[in-house]
């Protein structure tokens, strides 16, 4: 099934993407294609109250020559009740069940506000326009200051009893490994989302600060920075075999600041994968980079406006 948003006319949907790294805006056209784009960082803690959260988000959207809108779809870091938008995202201590969605609300009162996890966003964004367009069954994963995901079986997407479903962030995959802040141990996200890997490469020798440099220092071969990519794809690799095994997908498409490393993840990744990917219809997924890359989650926010048939059951 093809969705234009064509019951919206030529109005944008206001996407907004909200994280521990950065927040970003756009206004987004019913084809999906990106217009008018705005990106700041997102303020660290402890330098910042929610309120002063929000007045930063209110900044950046009001850079946007916003007009004639069909709504406001937000991907925002979990975890989250849902559908009411009431966020706690793992990374950004300052927000604790703000109400997000409802101070959007008054901000743009008469208009439907949609509020999902940012997983969820990119996975719905590369279901409808980027790698796993036309396939019916999708894993999308964002790695970056953290690590999520979402779920399409039967071309619609999975909520789940709270909003959460496909949060392949917090699977086990080393029960001995590193604490995580969600309270377990050995959780995807403690091994290979950004700064938890720098901080160990740190405690390994390595002397650079951000994910970003762990990277570069990488493709110039730096030994620690080689085990550390490593270290994360062989995470990826092990839960993506298990979530395979578990949902019987087609594709994965693996997006957020992390993936952009390209071959130094997505070669561990692979291999991990196909160690333990054992079963016949698992060896048929398809395992790729987001096609959208930094936009996955902003054309995703766009969809639950422009595609909710598909991908919005809350109400």
């Amino acid at each position: 099934m093809e969705d234009n948003g064509g019951s919206h006319g030529n109005a944008s949907v206001l996407a907004i993407d909200v994280g521990g790294t950065k927040m970003a805006a756009a206004l987004v056209e019913p084809g999906g294609r990106v217009g008018a784009y705005e990106r700041i960082a997102t303020p660290p803690p402890p330098h910042v109250d929610a309120d002063g959260l929000w007045r930063t988000l209110l900044a950046l959207v009001d850079k946007l020559p916003v007009q004639e809108l069909a709504g406001i779809g937000v991907g925002c870091g979990g975890p989250m009740w849902w559908p009411s938008g009431e966020v706690s995202p793992l990374n950004m201590p300052a927000w604790r069940a703000f109400p997000l969605r409802d101070r959007l609300s008054e901000r743009f009162p008469g208009l439907p506000v949609r509020v999902h996890n940012d997983a969820v966003a990119v996975t719905v964004g590369e279901h409808w326009r980027g790698a796993g367009r036309g396939q019916p069954n999708v894993l999308g994963m964002v790695v970056s200051t953290g690590v999520g995901g979402g779920l399409i079986l039967g071309d619609r997407i999975i909520d789940g009893a709270s909003g959460n479903a496909g949060h392949i962030g917090h699977v086990i995959v080393d029960p001995d490994g590193p604490p995580c802040e969600c309270g377990g141990r050995g959780c995807l996200e403690a091994i290979a989302r950004g700064p938890g890997l720098s901080a160990w490469a740190r405690e390994q020798g390595w002397t650079g600060e951000t994910g970003k440099e762990l990277a570069h220092d990488a493709a110039r071969g730096h030994p620690v920075a080689v085990r550390a990519m490593n270290r994360a794809g062989w995470a990826l690799g092990v839960a993506i075999a298990s979530a395979t095994h578990l949902c019987d997908l087609d594709v994965v498409a693996v997006g957020g600041g992390l993936s952009q490393a390209g071959p130094l993840l997505f070669r561990p990744l692979e291999d991990a994968f196909r160690l333990h990917a054992r079963m016949d219809f698992a060896r048929e997924v398809r395992v790729v980079p987001a096609a959208l890359g930094q936009m996955a989650g902003l054309v995703g926010a766009a969809a639950l406006i422009f595609g909710a048939d598909r991908y919005w059951t809350g109400g």
